[in-house]
């Protein structure tokens, strides 16, 4: 896989990687000379009076950055990589890695809405975390197991995203075309321990350097009054399995 060839790479090779990458690998610069933040959504929902806990539920590309983008998002409690979109039984690494599973390589997002609302999750989400013009990959990620997805566990969540989507496709913020899917979350398979907090971990691995340091660095650039400088650390998460009904 990528991930392991370019955590070979060293010395002039690297370099030359790190130095493309740095205005390409974040999806807010694609085709646009300078990198921004796309818009607020028009739809939200408000910030509640008292704290509480909120779950999203997101996926577009590798969990490592997804997982280390959110983890620098003020209001947010908490962040697990896992699995979404398929069974149970295949919800393991080497099988999601085939690509033949159904799952999305994904991140839970514990968060307290009245510090941050979905709608400013969301916002990250396309700024800096994915590319959402993407199908079935991520940067240098192939296959169904990197695409983008927006699994919503509530009504609310589920039109607060498909009027962003809207919104965003109108204002032709984008090149291409969004290709994010919006379905209902059902379950959600917590990864193996070695995948949690693996950009914080291993901060030197090229392919951390290349794909998910600079999305944190354009977060703080792009939307600092969502940036927060300490991260997250990952204590252990839920059970393996989490589900919610939506109605």
């Amino acid at each position: 896989m990528f991930k392991r060839t370019l955590s070979r790479l060293s010395g002039p090779v690297l370099a030359g990687l790190l130095l493309l990458s740095a205005a390409a690998c974040t999806p807010v610069a694609m085709g646009d000379e300078a990198a921004r933040a796309v818009p607020p959504p028009k739809v939200d929902a408000p910030l509640t009076t008292r704290p509480g806990s909120a779950t999203a539920v997101l996926a577009g590309g590798c969990f490592w950055g997804m997982q280390w983008v959110f983890e620098h998002v003020s209001g947010v409690t908490d962040v697990t990589s896992g699995y979404s979109g398929g069974a149970a039984a295949t919800a393991r690494y080497d099988r999601v890695s085939e690509g033949d599973t159904g799952h999305a390589e994904t991140v839970r997002i514990r968060y307290d809405p009245s510090k941050v609302t979905y709608g400013q999750l969301l916002r990250v989400y396309f700024s800096v975390a994915t590319d959402p013009t993407e199908l079935n990959r991520q940067g240098p990620d192939t296959g169904t197991q990197y695409r983008g997805v927006i699994f919503y566990t509530t009504p609310g969540q589920q039109k607060i995203a498909m009027d962003y989507i809207a919104q965003l496709t109108a204002a032709h913020v984008y090149p291409a075309p969004i290709v994010t899917q919006v379905v209902p979350f059902k379950a959600f398979y917590q990864a193996e321990d070695y995948h949690q907090d693996y950009a914080r971990l291993h901060p030197d691995e090229p392919y951390i350097a290349i794909n998910d340091a600079p999305k944190a660095v354009a977060l703080q650039r792009l939307l600092p009054g969502l940036y927060r400088a300490q991260p997250l650390i990952w204590h252990g998460g839920d059970p393996d399995v989490i589900t919610v009904d939506v109605h």
